[in-house]
């Protein structure tokens, strides 16, 4: 064993786990951890304007790698900043270690400096929330929290640190490689409940596959698409994980929920079985009700989490396990009994959806006129978006269009804010996804509203030449309650108009690029100008204020306006 400091001990810890970043701000309560992170070589401390930027960079970080992403911040007001990101991590079941300060034991219940109790506020929001009690603990803990966060479905794991026993100056410690103390092991389902759900799909007239975020994490993109062309089954992907199959593969029609095809939406609603791949179901992708998963569909559930399955709706056959695993045994069971292609006629009303998606979308790519209506900004995005690029949706009216309209090619490209939902989630995230893939173009979509929840990252941003580019789609206004507000109560809009400076003088200001598109056509040139200059770019482009998304809760504004 090697004798150190508590603060090494932390650093060695995260050094164990191949930790490259940690983001945070520097605070009195972890002076001993940021003292033993100066002139690491392979550690960096990334120092950012706000904590919440910290846990959403962290979480950006994990999801473009699929390796934990780690934040640090000091106690009180620290951690409390901390909690929207953490969040975010948890929604969207990301691997990401939130470490933070605490007061003195010895103050606790006295209402010290800065004293609050962490633990109960983070709770709900992450897979454990834990304070080191003794200094000697700190390997030990830290071994349990990577642990933690990256087994079955992952999520966050928040650490809190009484400042004394950072204090500690000698400790006896010791840090094995994590093959030493976490198995990474990936269960193959019950193989009769696989042989179950083969029969089930082989006999379905009209059978769809819902590929969700679990098909990313176990990188199962290859078996999910072999078995749809195995079996002739039409794609389609869950709220927010567009990217888990290739879009351009010709058995797929488009993403289910809450701002996703239409056409899609229609497919699933006429499916005989459903198979569920890596997805709970979630509130955005299905509404928990039948409008896409109707009450006589037969849903073939395959999940990490015992406890999603059949959570939001009964299950003919649930398959406890890993995506990829299954998946690859339920192909192999079928190539050896002989499988042959679906239905003829239900192909072709898949490929008829798709078709009406295609033109559907095509036809927005000549809507003329200013302001620019969005969707005529993703048509002219297609054109020039990169494959390889890591597309970051924020939450708002102007992003919400993007989940129908943007086409992903790879896994880990799309990143959204999930059932979190929470404004400012983009640009922070943006820039841990960059960071995570240096070699990737990064590109966030903002509204207006949305972008100034974390502006203050800009200056992060330009110090430490992270070149990622922000489209903000400005119509002065908080789009998505507007819209809501116009449903629900007509004319009377209260709180929904803003006002906005100049983005792209803005980011000039901090030292960054800035983009000013008023018509369509200027956008393709300015969105390769911002991705070939090598520095943060801000595109703004002036939107139509009147157009707006259908809002989610559209069957409850219709029912208001028929009572």
């Amino acid at each position: 064993m090697t004798q150190m400091t508590a603060g090494q001990a932390v650093v060695e810890a995260l050094r164990a786990e191949g930790v490259k970043y940690v983001f945070g701000i520097v605070g009195g309560t972890v002076l001993e951890i940021m003292d033993a992170l100066f002139d690491q070589p392979d550690i960096r401390f990334l120092s950012v304007r706000h904590e919440q930027g910290a846990a959403l960079m962290a979480d950006g970080f994990a999801r473009a790698s699929g390796i934990p992403g780690v934040c640090l911040v000091t106690n009180g007001p620290g951690a409390t900043n901390l909690i929207t990101g953490v969040y975010a991590a948890y929604a969207g079941h990301s691997p990401v270690i939130a470490i933070a300060g605490a007061p003195d034991r010895e103050v606790v219940y006295r209402d010290a400096f800065q004293e609050t109790d962490h633990i109960p506020m983070f709770r709900p929001v992450t897979k454990h929330a834990m304070t080191v009690n003794k200094a000697e603990r700190i390997p030990e803990l830290f071994r349990h929290a990577f642990r933690l966060a990256m087994s079955g479905k992952k999520g966050p794991v928040f650490i809190d640190i009484p400042r004394d026993l950072l204090g500690t100056k000698a400790i006896e410690a010791e840090f094995p490689s994590p093959e030493a103390y976490r198995v990474h092991h990936r269960p193959a389902g019950d193989p009769e409940l696989v042989r179950k759900a083969a029969q089930l799909l082989k006999g379905a007239r009209r059978p769809v596959i819902i590929a969700g975020g679990g098909i990313n994490e176990s990188e199962a993109t290859q078996q999910i698409v072999e078995l749809a062309d195995l079996l002739s089954i039409p794609l389609i992907t869950s709220y927010g994980r567009n990217d888990a199959v290739p879009n351009g593969h010709p058995l797929y029609v488009g993403p289910l929920g809450r701002a996703g095809s239409p056409e899609a939406g229609e497919l699933c609603a006429k499916a005989d079985v459903i198979l569920a791949a890596g997805t709970r179901l979630s509130n955005f992708t299905s509404f928990y009700d039948n409008r896409y998963i109707t009450r006589e569909a037969r849903i073939i559930q395959i999940e990490i989490d015992e406890i999603e399955i059949g959570r939001n709706y009964p299950v003919a056959v649930g398959i406890q396990g890993d995506a990829r695993e299954v998946l690859q045994s339920m192909l192999s069971l079928l190539r050896r009994e002989g499988a042959e292609g679906g239905d003829p006629a239900w192909k072709r009303e898949a490929e008829a959806l798709k078709a009406r998606r295609r033109r559907r979308l095509d036809a927005e790519g000549t809507r003329g006129g200013t302001p620019v209506k969005p969707q005529r900004v993703y048509a002219e995005m297609r054109k020039v978006i990169p494959p390889e690029a890591i597309m970051v949706l924020d939450a708002g009216a102007c992003p919400a269009f993007g989940y129908d309209r943007l086409e992903f090619r790879r896994p880990r490209t799309f990143i959204t804010p999930m059932d979190q939902g929470g404004l400012g989630f983009a640009f922070p995230e943006a820039l841990g996804a960059k960071l995570a893939r240096p070699e990737a173009p990064v590109i966030a979509v903002h509204g207006d509203g949305g972008f100034l929840f974390n502006v203050q990252e800009l200056e992060t941003a330009v110090r430490e030449k992270i070149a990622t580019v922000t489209i903000i789609m400005n119509n002065n206004e908080w789009g998505s309650e507007k819209a809501y507000q116009r449903a629900l109560f007509p004319n009377r809009p209260v709180g929904a108009d803003i006002t906005n400076p100049r983005f792209d003088k803005l980011a000039e200001v901090f030292g960054a690029r800035g983009f000013y598109v008023e018509r369509a056509e200027e956008m393709g040139d300015a969105l390769k100008e911002a991705l070939a200059c090598g520095l943060p770019s801000i595109i703004e482009v002036p939107v139509d204020p009147e157009e707006l998304p259908v809002p989610a809760r559209m069957v409850e504004a219709q029912t208001k306006k028929t009572n």
